[in-house]
């Protein structure tokens, strides 16, 4: 059966498009401003691409990618996945700057436990609100020492060397998505984390799983689905990408020549699902939410030349210089 798109469908792709090229501008000029539409100019968006967000940067660069160490499958993951359970990089330098490089068999979780538990004592927010992380339960009192209970577990369980030898992002997902406190959604996010390392090399077209915020958004682009699964729309949207924006007349030149990839689709969904309560407050999704929670602020933070996993082989100039998009900015 044929999908229905409302009028939301079309503003999926004008946001893509200009909150890219936001990007862009952001590389080539720091001071901005970087749109003219209102919406994106009061009120925060992640970038298009998940891989270019400032936390998937630190990641890749600092965490996965260090020039000064090579790391061992075990230490991949260790590292991958102690900074996504808090998914904050102030927590993460925090610990490395009290411990040093955080390495499995170099440090003791219970040094990790007591690190954290005194930043926690002073009433640090340890972990991002970026995503829910529901606590595993494994006896102890604190959030933290029960996630840092998960990851000895998964370590001490041999995961690592078992998704060295995944045939498929999918069967990695499958490996992980048991453990607890480990939603469909979270489970999959920590996959396409570890498949930005050396631990992993699939290529992101292979899977995905749609969260809450892009059910939302698949809602408000589709009055009627046609029975088509989220991610059966979502690898559409992948496939129909070049001609929706030819369509629109929409200049989206990628990621340094990198199209749209189900995750990336997958988290448009999510942004167009908040964009929407604005730009299309009449038009309902799944959830209740009627406003956007967290404003725009503007910092001084200077953003880094972007890197991304080395075998996407892209070619980011050291002075980015892009081509088609335009001076004037323009409303979407």
């Amino acid at each position: 059966m044929p999908m229905t798109p409302t009028c939301v469908y079309d503003t999926y792709w004008r946001f893509a498009a200009e909150r890219q090229a936001m990007y862009m501008r952001r590389l080539i000029d720091q001071l901005g401003p970087w749109t003219a539409d209102p919406i994106l100019r009061n009120y925060r968006f992640t970038n298009v691409y998940r891989a270019a967000d400032r936390v998937s940067q630190y990641l890749i660069r600092n965490v996965l990618y260090r020039e000064d160490r090579s790391q061992s499958p075990v230490d991949v993951f260790f590292r991958t996945l102690l900074f996504k359970l808090f998914n904050k990089i102030d927590t993460w330098r925090y610990l490395e700057q009290i411990l040093g490089p955080l390495s499995w068999h170099r440090i003791d979780p219970n040094r990790i436990s007591q690190a954290l538990g005194g930043l926690y004592k002073q009433g640090y927010r340890l972990y991002s609100a970026a995503y829910i992380m529901p606590a595993p339960r494994f006896g102890h009192e604190r959030k933290f020492d029960n996630h840092l209970a998960l990851l000895i577990r998964m370590i001490e369980d041999g995961l690592p060397a078992r998704l060295g030898k995944a045939r498929s992002l999918r069967a990695a997902y499958e490996m992980i998505r048991p453990y607890p406190g480990l939603g469909p959604f979270l489970a999959f996010q920590y996959v396409i984390d570890l498949n930005y390392s050396t631990l992993l090399s699939f290529d992101e077209a292979d899977f995905v799983v749609a969260g809450p915020g892009a059910l939302d958004g698949i809602a408000k682009c589709f009055a009627d689905t046609g029975r088509q699964t989220p991610a059966d729309i979502i690898h559409q949207m992948v496939e129909c990408q070049h001609g929706e924006f030819a369509r629109q007349g929409l200049k989206f030149q990628g990621l340094f020549g990198r199209p749209l990839q189900p995750i990336d689709c997958q988290n448009l969904f999510c942004e167009i699902s908040k964009y929407a309560r604005v730009a299309h407050p009449d038009v309902r999704g799944t959830g209740s939410r009627k406003r956007i929670k967290q404003s725009y602020r503007p910092t001084s933070e200077i953003p880094e030349l972007p890197t991304f996993p080395p075998r996407w082989g892209l070619s980011v100039p050291a002075s980015v210089q892009v081509t088609g998009l335009p001076r004037q900015l323009e409303l979407i």
